[in-house]
């Protein structure tokens, strides 16, 4: 079930996710959402689903800390949660499940990823930021150009967990270091960046420029 207080979402301040984030989304990946609304909702419904795996997979690998355990574990309860109203949202449309492939944006920044640990961890932290920053940036967007008033309304109902869960990764990154991860941060902007700008020929949620 949708909740109710969607119907008084407001647009929440993107000021941070804008100043983290080195590229914006092209006008040409808006027009082609927009055009392909129902592939656009069912890779959303994806990638809340892999996120809370992600979440529930760190969980077990990295037991060692309580702080960690117990964040992971909220961004898993939300992350259901919100898979959950994307289902509800595609039944509400007449929409059906089929399967959708992954696209190349997550695969193209796990490449990056150190092998070694607790480098790996952070890597994988720092990623889930870029990912969570994303999402956020491209519900604003849609919000705006959608005349599905509903789903619109959702989509901004979604950014106060979204924008806040690209800092919560950023501060498990950091506790897990004991130096600065501005570096490793800056480098995978770099990355997050080009396959955001890049032609792409898949359309994906967080999919680069459509050719």
């Amino acid at each position: 079930m949708i909740p109710a207080s969607t119907d008084n979402a407001v647009m929440t301040d993107l000021t941070p996710i804008y100043d983290f984030l080195d590229a914006r989304t092209s006008q040409a990946w808006i027009q082609a959402a927009i055009n392909n609304l129902p592939l656009i909702i069912q890779d959303h419904a994806n990638c809340e689903k892999k996120a809370a795996g992600t979440a529930m997979n760190l969980m077990f690998r990295y037991e060692f800390s309580s702080d960690l355990q117990r964040k992971l574990a909220q961004l898993v309860r939300e992350e259901m949660l919100h898979y959950e109203q994307v289902l509800d949202i595609m039944k509400d449309r007449g929409q059906d499940w089929i399967h959708l492939g992954a696209g190349r944006y997550a695969k193209g920044m796990l490449a990056h990823k150190r092998t070694y640990e607790p480098a790996a961890m952070i890597d994988v932290l720092i990623i889930g930021a870029f990912i969570e920053a994303r999402s956020c940036e491209r519900f604003a967007e849609l919000s705006k150009v959608i005349d599905d008033n509903k789903l619109a309304k959702y989509y901004r109902y979604l950014l106060k967990s979204e924008s806040r869960h690209f800092q919560d990764y950023l501060a498990l990154a950091q506790s897990l270091s004991q130096e600065p991860i501005e570096e490793r941060v800056a480098f995978f902007r770099e990355v997050e960046s080009e396959l955001i700008d890049s032609p792409d020929d898949e359309l994906r949620f967080h999919s680069g420029v459509p050719v």
